[in-house]
């Protein structure tokens, strides 16, 4: 005999569009506990098809799915079933469709299965060499040109994809399609480090920092967008003072023009570590020093650091600090490596 869930999880695919709603109004409510999901992971199997199926419905029955889902992936297991019944892909095609008015939620979904390096792969399209890298290439798209009309709108239904741009770019797989200079994604990456979206820009930061454990390999790569790179790294950690004329004569515009004027500090410890964390990686390598030195970024740092009194930013200041006293001694103020 069916229970009381089956036969809801039934009604997810019956005729009458009221008892559609209402049973996915109810299965999303059972979703939002951890009781609920524990019950409902058991009919996974045939709960999370059938919700995948109103995902392209309207709005009313459409979200409440979508919903659904989003808390179900929140299960490390729930989330690896849901990739395997493809889950990337239906989300991918609903979401680029004309009439999609569910976007924030879908991108969620995939925010929470590229958690998994299942989730991972599949988004990379790792695998189909005509389609790797699509997915990707869209939701980058979609991420930048919904930063202009979220500014006009107020809504922003591709946020999270820094999120998701973290997550890929744990991966070596996720790293090396983000670096591709074909494909110019981390340069549209890097650009929405003006966003003035916290989400934004903490995203963009941990993508940097981790795209830059490929320095080793890819630093040419990671140098030919240097423009915006070195602004989104130092500026954060450049502190609130108004540089010299004699600092800035020695930095590209992109930096020197920045320095010359006042400027909020950013006040997200994270992101200053995750930026100093990139310039060690970057720096580690010696055409990084080179290229660090030529932009007078030690000088930033010297700056950065004297009036900085975060104990966990001022100890990334000194590891960076360490290594290019380590290469120039003399010139380096020892300040940064104490």
């Amino acid at each position: 005999m069916a229970t009381e869930l089956e036969e809801l999880i039934g009604f997810l695919s019956h005729d009458s569009p009221p008892i559609k709603k209402a049973a996915v109004n109810i299965f999303r409510d059972y979703t939002g506990s951890e009781d609920g999901l524990q019950s409902v992971g058991k009919y996974s199997a045939v709960a999370v098809p059938s919700l995948c199926r109103l995902l392209a419905e309207k709005k009313e029955v459409s979200e409440p799915a979508a919903e659904a889902l989003v808390n179900l992936s929140q299960v490390p297991d729930l989330a690896g079933k849901m990739v395997e019944m493809g889950i990337v892909k239906i989300v991918m095609d609903i979401l680029y469709r004309i009439d999609c008015d569910i976007k924030h939620l879908l991108v969620m979904l995939i925010v929470n299965v590229t958690q998994l390096d299942a989730g991972i792969e599949s988004l990379l399209q790792n695998g189909d060499e005509k389609m790797q890298g699509l997915y990707v290439m869209k939701l980058v798209r979609s991420f930048c040109a919904s930063s202009c009309s979220s500014e006009r709108k107020g809504d922003d239904p591709f946020e999270h994809v820094a999120s998701i741009l973290v997550n890929i770019s744990q991966k070596e797989a996720g790293r090396k399609l983000l670096l591709e200079p074909k494909r110019g994604l981390l340069k549209q990456i890097i650009r929405q480090f003006d966003s003035p979206s916290p989400l934004r820009k903490k995203g963009v930061s941990g993508t940097i920092r981790n795209c830059c454990f490929e320095a080793e390999n890819q630093l040419q790569n990671l140098l030919l967008v240097s423009e915006f790179l070195w602004p989104a790294l130092l500026l954060p950690v450049a502190g609130e003072k108004i540089y010299s004329e004699q600092d800035t004569s020695k930095m590209p515009p992109e930096l020197g023009s920045a320095l010359s004027i006042e400027r909020e500090a950013v006040d997200d410890p994270e992101i200053c570590v995750q930026a100093l964390d990139a310039i060690y990686l970057l720096v580690l390598q010696e055409a990084g020093r080179r290229a660090f030195w030529s932009i007078n970024g030690p000088r930033i740092l010297q700056v950065g650091y004297e009036n900085e009194e975060n104990p966990q930013i001022m100890e990334a200041f000194e590891r960076v600090g360490s290594l290019l006293i380590q290469e120039n001694g003399v010139e380096t103020d020892t300040t940064l490596a104490t």
